[in-house]
């Protein structure tokens, strides 16, 4: 009987081993797991634009994919476009992995726009000396910049109060930063609520998230950054056009730049340059104001390069059809959508096929400018066919008008006072009315080299 106790207590011992080994490496492999899971970083600096936001929207699928534990955004921005705004606040809200936000280095803001992104993520962080705040929409026109209208200034203080109320940050304060254009310092951001940490830097931040569990869409994260393996990314050429194009001051300037070329081509015709260079700003301008989106751009600037290259074989565009149509061709290339279904490598490769070609044909359309102009200035100076004779003669009788031969050329001619000379007569040419001369008969009978 003792036996048999001792056996089964060893037994229940032996089973309570194996279920705390079991769970401990199960813990263990969960610890480490999270421990090797990136984090991911991306820097901000500059306004906020189309370009900026389909840069973040990459960078965030990117982070999902790779089982990123949290994507951080180090940011320091004045404000910008309220339509990337908006979609940079739906991007940060439904990710699905926690977002940070840190508003750094010192002496960096998020001002209006990134009052709104700061407020956005589900952790807020911000350095000494840094503010945020002043979020008061402005409209811009040609006379300058004014505050919008209360409609919109209500509809983004609402919006504005709706995600801090979703993120647990005080409402009222949040609307403030567009009603009153209120804006607080790192400290005073942190002592209301509006910011969770106050960070010296990137590191310091994650150190103390550290351990952090992050309640969002109804799941839990845990973060584990207390030595994380940190990924920084930057934009592709794409994403740098996009936001070079997309930035107020710059789409204005090309819009403009776009519509005096093909004023200038219509004015004065001939030349073909400003007409080209017109309608490729005058594209890329209405994209950068919003009317177009990404992908209408990259497929009519593409149409373009190609109806500019067939232009080229079919007139004499002088070369400048050519490069038109490949700087176009090149631009709708790096604008072109990227097709989910498509490889990544394919989309590298295209590009620098297309870069190759407009290069070559860039050269091409070059030197084939070149010889003209260097045939057009030969045959100016060097060709005297066109320069009127001093003597001919007559072997078609002027009554008035005939034929003159003169250094073995045909012209017309015509007498000077109306007269008939007859054929055979040598004639002096007076003058030359466009391709006519004007003749008289020779008085002093001495023959000329010219008339044979």
């Amino acid at each position: 009987m003792l036996k048999n106790k001792t056996f089964f207590i060893c037994k229940v011992f032996v089973i309570i081993a194996i279920i705390t080994m079991h769970f401990s490496g199960m813990f263990t492999s969960r610890i480490d797991a999270a421990a090797d899971r990136p984090v991911w970083v991306v820097n901000l600096d500059g306004t906020i634009t189309a370009g900026q936001f389909n840069f973040l929207q990459r960078q965030v699928e990117s982070a999902e994919e790779n089982g990123a534990q949290l994507f951080v955004l180090v940011m320091n921005t004045p404000g910008g476009l309220v339509d990337a705004t908006m979609k940079i606040n739906e991007l940060f809200l439904n990710a699905e992995l926690p977002t940070a936000v840190l508003v750094a280095p010192s002496g960096a803001i998020a001002a209006s726009a990134g009052a709104f992104i700061t407020l956005s993520a589900d952790i807020a962080a911000m350095a000494p000396g840094t503010s945020v705040g002043a979020a008061q929409p402005v409209a811009i026109s040609m006379e300058g910049t004014e505050v919008a209208d209360d409609k919109t200034t209500q509809f983004l203080a609402q919006h504005l109060r709706s995600m801090a109320e979703v993120q647990g940050r005080p409402a009222d304060v949040a609307e403030r930063f567009v009603t009153e254009n209120l804006t607080l310092s790192a400290a005073e951001a942190l002592e209301l609520g509006v910011t969770d940490y106050l960070a010296n830097n990137l590191e310091d931040l994650l150190a103390q998230v550290d351990g952090l569990v992050v309640e969002k869409q109804g799941r839990s994260y845990t973060l584990n950054t207390a030595d994380p393996q940190l990924e920084e990314q930057e934009m592709n050429l794409r994403e740098r056009l996009q936001n070079w194009l997309s930035d107020p001051q710059i789409s204005f300037l090309v819009l403009m730049f776009g519509v005096m070329g093909i004023y200038l081509g219509i004015s004065a015709p001939g030349t073909f340059v400003p007409e080209v260079l017109g309608a490729i700003l005058l594209i890329m301008g209405i994209y950068g104001i919003g009317l177009f989106d990404t992908n209408t751009t990259g497929i009519i600037l593409l149409l373009l390069g190609a109806g500019l290259i067939i232009a080229e074989i079919f007139t004499s565009g002088f070369g400048v059809f050519g490069i038109g149509g490949g700087i176009s061709l090149l631009a709708g290339a790096v604008l072109l959508p990227v097709e989910p279904l498509m490889a990544p490598e394919w989309y590298g490769s295209f590009i620098v096929m297309v870069f190759g070609a407009v290069v070559s044909l860039t050269i091409i359309s070059l030197l084939v400018a070149y010889r003209v102009m260097v045939s057009r200035k030969r045959w100016r100076h060097g060709s005297q066919y066109f320069d009127a004779p001093r003597r001919g003669v007559v072997v078609e009788e002027l009554s008035p008008y005939g034929m003159v031969k003169s250094r073995g050329e045909l012209w017309k001619a015509r007498s000077l006072d109306g007269s008939s000379i007859p054929v055979g007569t040598e004639v002096d040419v007076e003058r030359k009315e466009s391709l006519v001369l004007v003749a008289t008969p020779v008085i002093d009978g001495k023959g000329d080299d010219q008339a044979q």
